[in-house]
């Protein structure tokens, strides 16, 4: 796809003046990494403060009375037991168990929720949401192209982000919003967050967005902040050992071998994929999602080879250097029998096989 065909962010511009070197990120033109680099963007985020462009995520609204009933028959979460300005995590599921897209819901009260969604799956999503109507008292909107999402991410995000409201941050539980003036524009101020760090996600109307962000900067200075590409978002991410769409989560991956039955509440009622997802749990699951960290000197990277003695038994879904751990880990899909802390394993780098062990995850926990 060339340059002129991908969607941009209300961001692109300030990306390009800021040095982001860009790239080609599911048809959207993202940045990859700033002058500093990756290793430099991802510590001062574990260290310090991140800021990251997500304004590529996908917002889809669902109002009206049977708005809770309605995300409750599609996502495998349990809406009902949400509360006014809380959010979960959750996964639109297919009639046979796979992932459609894992999201976030909002609650904003009884008649409105926002779901949002990973950017290359927002249409897919909005096609799979809006086939799935019928009868229901519900409006979807697909909003997608009206907000800006920045994320400011690490121990200076609080005090950063509170120079910019009046609204008393350090009151906002993890996974729970709020609705306010932040930096003089209405916005949705939620304690969320892909980086393993405390941080939030601010919403707002997309005219908004350079503004926002360049005061960030200049607010976050004094504390080291730097922008954030993709790249860094990802080894934040899978040192917290957090999934990624599209790798450890699929149309053919179930949530329970992704390791995710926790948000798969199979008691609340019907929905989407509950009855193949009950059978799988009945069952037993044949393969797992488990951490490795690479013993040998070695990168091991996504869809590497995963052997046990001479055998392929899986692949690597995401893997690279952490920068902050300082090792060499990723994620893969074992077989039941091999998905055990201590398992000896060996990942096919490039012809060569190196030596890996399976650990527990996450691989990093911050403090809190």
């Amino acid at each position: 796809m060339s340059d002129t065909n991908l969607k941009k962010t209300p961001l692109n511009e300030v990306h390009r003046n800021s040095g982001g070197k860009m790239v080609d990120f599911g048809g959207w033109d993202m940045p990859v990494q700033y002058t500093a680099g990756v290793i430099a963007e991802h510590l001062a985020t574990r260290e310090k403060v991140g800021l990251f462009d997500v304004s590529h995520m996908g917002e889809i609204w669902v109002e009206g009375a049977d708005a809770i009933a309605f995300v409750n028959k599609l996502t495998t979460n349990d809406v009902t037991k949400l509360v006014d300005g809380q959010a979960h995590y959750s996964a639109l599921t297919n009639d046979n168990g796979g992932v459609v897209d894992d999201l976030l819901v909002y609650r904003f009260d009884q008649d409105k929720l926002l779901l949002v969604v990973n950017a290359g799956t927002t249409d897919k999503d909005w096609d799979w949401i809006t086939s799935h109507k019928a009868d229901e008292n519900i409006t979807l909107t697909n909003a997608s192209a009206d907000y800006c999402q920045i994320a400011i991410q690490g121990p200076k995000a609080l005090e950063i982000a509170q120079k910019f409201t009046d609204i008393n941050l350090s009151e906002i539980k993890y996974y729970h919003f709020t609705v306010g003036t932040f930096n003089g524009v209405d916005a949705i101020i939620s304690r969320t967050g892909y980086t393993g760090e405390d941080g939030f996600e601010i919403y707002a109307n997309k005219d908004f967005a350079e503004k926002l962000w360049n005061d960030f900067i200049e607010a976050g200075a004094e504390h080291g902040i730097l922008p954030c590409g993709l790249a860094a978002r990802n080894t934040l991410r899978l040192e917290a050992a957090m999934s990624l769409y599209g790798h450890e989560l699929s149309d053919d991956i179930s949530p329970l071998e992704a390791g995710l039955g926790w948000i798969c509440k199979l008691n609340k009622g019907d929905f989407t994929g509950r009855e193949h997802l009950a059978k799988l749990k009945e069952d037993g699951v044949k393969r797992k999602i488990v951490g490795f960290e690479v013993i040998d000197r070695g990168i091991a990277r996504d869809e590497m080879e995963v052997y046990v003695g001479d055998e392929k038994v899986g692949v690597v879904t995401s893997g690279s250097p952490a920068p902050f751990l300082k090792k060499n880990i990723g994620l893969a899909f074992l077989p039941t029998e091999f998905a055990k802390n201590g398992q000896e394993i060996k990942i096919d780098v490039r012809g060569k096989k190196l030596a890996a062990v399976v650990v527990p995850t996450p691989f990093y926990k911050r403090n809190r």
